[in-house]
Order: C-alpha cells, then structure tokens, then sequence
C-alpha cells in the first residue's frame, strides 16, 4: 500500500461557516501507529471519517502509495477498516450475531466468513462471549467486540477512534498490545486518543491538530527530543483552556 500522504486537506459541513478541517497536511509511514491527537472539536474524528469514505466534500490530496484514496478504496473496498469512538454493534444481538452480520455485510460468507468469525474473536478474546447479547457486556468486552467486527475482512489500514474510552486498566493493557501486534504484522494503524501514555507507549509518529490545523507532526521521538514529554507538549500548543 505503501504511505497515506494527506496534503493541504481541508472541510466544511454544509450549511456552517466554520472550517473544520484546514490545509491538513502530514504523511502516515506504512506499517507502524500513527496517533492522532486534538481536544475535543479538534477535527480528529472528522478526518477519520473522511480517510474511511464516510464523508465527501474534503479538498486537497489524500494519496494512498502513488494513487489516490479514493481510488484504492474502489480497487480494495476492504482494504480500510474503521473502530469507531461509537459502539458499532447491535445491542440486542449476540456477539456471534454481530459479527455474523458485519461480516456478511462486507462480503464475507460460508467457510471464510466461519474462520474469519473464528479468528476476530480469537483475537479480542472474546470467544467465551460469542453467546451473549452485546448490549449485556462489560464497557470492556464491548470495546474488543468493536475491535473484532472491525478486523473481520483483514484490513490493511485500520483506524481506531478512542478505541480504549470508558475501559478498565486490564482491558486498555490488552486493547494496546493488540494494536501493537497488528502493526507487527504489517498493518496501517491510525489511532486517536487523549491519553497522552497510551500514544507515547504504543505510537511511532504522531500528529496534534486544534482547530482543524496541524500543530506539529513527525516521528514521536523528535516531536518530543527535548524531553518534556507529549502531555507537556500537549498542552503547551493546544493551550489549558477548557473544551466542550
């Protein structure tokens, strides 16, 4: 697949002056986690929806390898998974019907869809919950729920928006070294997060975005040479004041 190169993004909803995205520009490498980081109305979500296809409009250039997004996304329609902030499941389905129905959705079907089925739950660990109904889960088998419907089609890109929200210390350690192992394998990870720890333990580059604009971007061991640490430098560019 090789890099996403976003250059001079840029977006507004319809109907609203305020820009929410403007002239994003940074490259995400191949193959290691990418954090996103912004308070909240930063723009982080809407840009994950834009690399997922879920919104339309954006300018600028948004390159996967040497062709455009869009156009790798037409050639590999499985090839970008997406983990929402939101728990994207039926609640009053069980976990093994959940994850039947995604993966019929996106072309899955017999002996693939029973393996991959398998293997998702395999690995979120959630196989002793396959009988239970998704809405009666703990905060953290929800997560890795989302976290196995997301992987079900083996995507080469995955983007993962506050995978670990509202999840206890165990349950975050384990959503961690997970996302970790997908990239060991060669996967595209970009994560949003506001835990600060969580991007220094597991990200190789970072970007921080307020207000739609990119504040600084690169590999996260030069963003933070000077040893103050990313919840420092956090604050220092987005400033303390509070959000809503």
């Amino acid at each position: 697949m090789g890099t996403l190169n976003l250059e001079g993004v840029s977006f507004h909803y319809p109907g609203r002056g305020e820009t929410v995205l403007d002239k994003v520009t940074f490259v995400i490498p191949a193959g290691g986690i990418f954090g996103l980081l912004g308070p909240n109305g930063a723009g982080k979500t809407t840009l994950i929806s834009i690399l997922a296809g879920q919104l339309h409009g954006a300018t600028g250039s948004i390159r996967a390898g040497d062709e455009p997004l869009e156009a790798w996304r037409r050639r590999r329609p499985l090839g970008l998974g997406l983990v929402p902030q939101e728990y994207a499941f039926y609640p009053m389905l069980t976990c093994a019907e959940n994850l039947r129905f995604f993966g019929a959705v996106q072309g899955l079907a017999g002996a693939r869809l029973k393996d991959r089925l398998a293997a998702a739950a395999r690995f979120a660990r959630i196989e002793s919950a396959l009988a239970r109904r998704a809405g009666r889960l703990s905060g953290g088998l929800k997560r890795r729920l989302n976290l196995a419907i997301g992987l079900l089609a083996e995507p080469e890109i995955l983007l993962l928006d506050e995978p670990t929200v509202g999840v206890d210390p165990q349950s975050r350690a384990f959503l961690l070294e997970s996302i970790r192992s997908l990239a060991g394998a060669g996967r595209t990870i970009v994560y949003t997060s506001h835990y600060m720890e969580e991007v220094e333990a597991i990200c190789d580059q970072v970007a921080i975005i307020d207000h739609g604009r990119v504040l600084v971007s690169g590999a996260l061991s030069e963003v933070i040479r000077d040893g103050s640490g990313l919840q420092e430098l956090f604050m220092q560019l987005t400033h303390r004041s509070l959000r809503d």
